[in-house]
């Protein structure tokens, strides 16, 4: 049952529209791919009057669009957008550059909107990062180790990463080349496994973590159809240019989505088998992304429910009322 407050909050829409408060706040969005959080995440950012701030690991790189699912332009033209199309797809990005981006993304907010920023996306870690608060080792790229490792190719980094660091590898897709080098990168060089330097030191602003979900015969239906909806947008040619552009080797066209596409051009496969590579791959990966954000402390909705909206808005306006509690005088509170 609403509080008073939060009724108040609800049914006065000028409240939240644009809502703003002296005290620091973050909401955050998670969830398995294919849960449908770009949709939600634009309808909460647009009665905010916020910002929405990108928590994927891939939505950094620019060209990267169709296999990413990223927000249109159409979309982004709607509610601004952050920490997305901010490198070269050649370039490599860590948790640590993402982690200090975000985290000085969400001050400046702080600092000169007094705005509630929306953290949404499917990468457990970067969200983690900012979260948590995590502890990430400042360990430069080492080029050459790179080169080792991938001459080593994929199946056996993982396997090697899984035996240096196992608590690493269950947080990471057996396919994620990059990720994969970067944790055998960090044992390497400090001599300790990643997992284990990932200390902690939270943030001192309330945070709303939300999460969607759904059963899995549904989730694999969706992403069934949104594998069908990236092949019908222009899947096969946004991997036929970045091939062209950067060549076959690029680390990026390794992940999920691209690589698949990637044995179907080189004549491994067909396109048939291509595609239900894709869905099982990410019907995999989304499995990861349940358990990953399972242990987490979130607030839970059901994705499919008609009133998603509705039930997601009521969270809100409970945990903004909470923060407006807390900027009034305590003689108004009496």
């Amino acid at each position: 049952m609403e509080t008073p407050e939060s009724l108040h909050f609800l049914t006065h829409s000028q409240s939240l529209l644009g809502f703003s408060s002296s005290v620091p706040a973050l909401i955050v969005l998670g969830g398995a791919t294919a849960t449908g959080k770009t949709g939600l995440s634009l309808a909460i950012a647009r009665r905010l009057g916020g910002i929405i701030l990108s928590a994927d690991s891939r939505l950094v790189y620019r060209e990267l669009d169709i296999g990413t699912a990223k927000p249109t332009l159409s979309e982004r033209s709607r509610v601004p957008h952050a920490l997305i199309d901010i490198c070269d797809p050649r370039q490599t990005y860590t948790v640590a550059e993402y982690q200090h981006a975000a985290q000085g993304l969400i001050h400046d907010l702080h600092q000169t909107t007094q705005s509630i920023p929306l953290l949404v996306g499917g990468t457990g870690l970067y969200i983690d990062a900012v979260v948590q608060g995590l502890k990430i080792p400042p360990v430069a790229p080492q080029a050459e180790l790179r080169s080792q490792l991938a001459h080593l190719g994929q199946a056996q980094c993982y396997a090697m990463l899984q035996q240096i660091d196992h608590v690493a590898a269950t947080r990471i897709h057996p396919n994620d080349v990059v990720r994969t080098l970067r944790a055998l990168e960090v044992a390497y060089v400090t001599g300790q496994p990643l997992s284990a330097q990932q200390g902690q030191h939270p943030p001192d602003y309330p945070i709303l973590y939300l999460g969607l979900a759904c059963d899995a015969a549904t989730l694999e239906h969706r992403i069934a159809r949104r594998t069908e909806a990236m092949l019908a947008q222009g899947l096969v040619a946004e991997v036929e240019g970045l091939c062209d552009r950067y060549g076959k080797d690029l680390p990026v066209l390794k992940t999920l989505g691209y690589g698949e596409i990637l044995e179907y051009l080189q004549g491994d496969c067909s396109l048939d088998v291509a595609r239900s590579r894709i869905i099982t791959h990410t019907r995999q990966f989304a499995k990861r992304q349940c358990t990953w954000f399972r242990k987490r402390d979130i607030c839970w909705f059901d994705c499919t429910a008609p009133d998603l909206l509705d039930q997601v808005w009521h969270a809100i306006a409970e945990f903004l009322a909470a923060i407006h509690r807390q900027t009034r005088p305590l003689s108004a509170q009496s």
